[in-house]
């Protein structure tokens, strides 16, 4: 589970889609080589002719659009996007190994937190291993079976856990674009000012524009904060957070607030949660990662002109394309559907907001659940045990089979982030 994690992360599978990218460039090149070269090609094109000129440096210059020396272009294109996948690869490792590290001292440290996973038979280097490479991949799998309630008095862990969850998610693009600069100022200048100054033309989804990653942070930290106030106010005195002392309960309700976005570990019951919070958390859940407040200009609202004739079928492929919230209620619909049964003899716990939170969670790849408890059950089986599973574990297998297709939508919705677009709302 560990390396299926490793690897089947948002930032891992992008790492590896750049080295892709440089050995196409390359296997062009050699399909192609001996082709002279217009200056008026596309950069595509003008990368066909980079084993040309193995000993040729290129000069440093300022923009991508001096078609005088498309060699220079070409050469800077590849070397950027080299430049790029090595940054990426030292970003993913050494903040995973400095994860790793502080987790290892911090048990070292409190002996506490160190009895709780000896108590339960876990070792340290791989309760250490495990959950950092789940946070940071945002798969919310903790090794113990409350999920981080256990671990809700230890402030320190939690500290450790809050970087990996956003620079694994939600921030990594605004992380990613502030080492480029850092680099940029010590070691390849010419690369790195490329990379900044020509996101579009790089083709890499997680390299967003100056403006954009600036707005993504405050997007971000404004979220935390509205989440983080409004658990406070609805939660400080609850049961979940009454065992804890105030510096305690900061540092939870934070955990809790930053990882309602996509990672989904959690140290409190969600089934005792106020309505309104969960509400929350399902908005929270269901929003892109890069979800961020851009302005939109004059321009931007003008009609565009004509680009052009479409080929019929792919305008009718778009106008019958769904846009995500409704691919959502549908997936919805078919699980109420599926358990009516349930939710008729036992309403409080398959409780139509209980089954939203599930679905939303499997969409954002979160790991939310209100879990399922046999004091809600209005009619007590005798034989009904608590157990530390997610709520789906007590659905039927065609709502299973359902869930599971909502997690493969959530993690491939990027490539149908402008369905809906034929529907208009007047």
């Amino acid at each position: 589970m560990t390396i299926l994690m490793f690897v089947g992360g948002e930032i891992f599978t992008s790492m590896v889609g750049l080295h892709l990218k440089r050995s196409k460039i390359i296997t062009w090149n050699s399909e192609e080589k001996g082709t002279s070269v217009d200056p008026t090609d596309s950069a595509d094109q003008i990368q066909l002719t980079i084993e040309q000129v193995p000993k040729y440096r290129a000069p440093r210059f300022e923009t991508q659009n001096n078609v005088s020396s498309p060699y220079c272009n070409a050469i800077l294109h590849y070397n950027s996007i080299k430049f790029l996948s090595f940054v990426v690869l030292g970003y993913f490792l050494v903040i995973q190994i400095l994860g790793v590290a502080s987790v290892l001292v911090y048990l070292a440290l409190f002996s506490s937190t160190k009895d709780v996973l000896r108590n339960r038979g876990i070792k340290a280097l791989t309760f250490s291993v495990f959950t950092i490479v789940s946070t940071f991949a945002s798969c919310g799998f903790v090794p113990t079976n409350e999920n981080m309630i256990v671990f809700s008095k230890n402030s320190g862990l939690l500290w450790i856990l809050i970087p990996q969850v956003l620079l694994g998610n939600t921030l990594f693009p605004s992380c990613l674009r502030f080492f480029i600069w850092v680099l940029g100022k010590k070691i390849k200048k010419a690369e790195a000012k490329y990379l900044l100054k020509n996101t579009t033309e790089v083709g890499y989804l997680h390299l967003l524009p100056s403006l954009h990653s600036s707005l993504l942070v405050a997007t971000v930290l404004g979220f935390i904060l509205a989440g983080f106030v409004l658990f406070c106010s609805l939660e400080w005195n609850s049961e979940g957070l009454g065992r804890l002392n105030t510096y305690q309960k900061v540092v939870s309700v934070l955990f809790e607030t930053v990882n309602a976005r996509h990672s989904g570990e959690t140290i409190v019951d969600l089934s005792t949660v106020a309505p309104a919070i969960l509400v929350f958390f399902v908005v929270m859940m269901y929003l892109p990662p890069y979800t961020s407040f851009l302005p939109v200009n004059g321009d931007e609202l003008r009609p565009r002109k004509f680009e052009g004739t479409k080929r019929t079928r792919k305008r009718i492929a778009k106008n019958l394309i769904f846009s995500q919230l409704s691919y959502l209620f549908i997936f919805i619909i078919l699980i109420c559907v599926t358990e009516r049964k349930s939710i008729k003899e036992d309403p409080i716990n398959f409780s139509v907001l209980n089954i939203v939170i599930e679905v939303v969670s499997a969409y954002g790849n979160v790991g939310f659940t209100t879990g399922y408890s046999c004091e809600r059950q209005l009619r007590p089986e005798p034989n009904c045990m608590n157990k530390w599973y997610g709520f789906s574990g007590k659905w039927s297998d065609e709502g299973k089979i359902i869930l599971i297709l909502v997690m493969f939508f959530g993690r491939l919705k990027k490539f149908n982030m402008n369905g809906g677009k034929a529907w208009k709302l007047l």
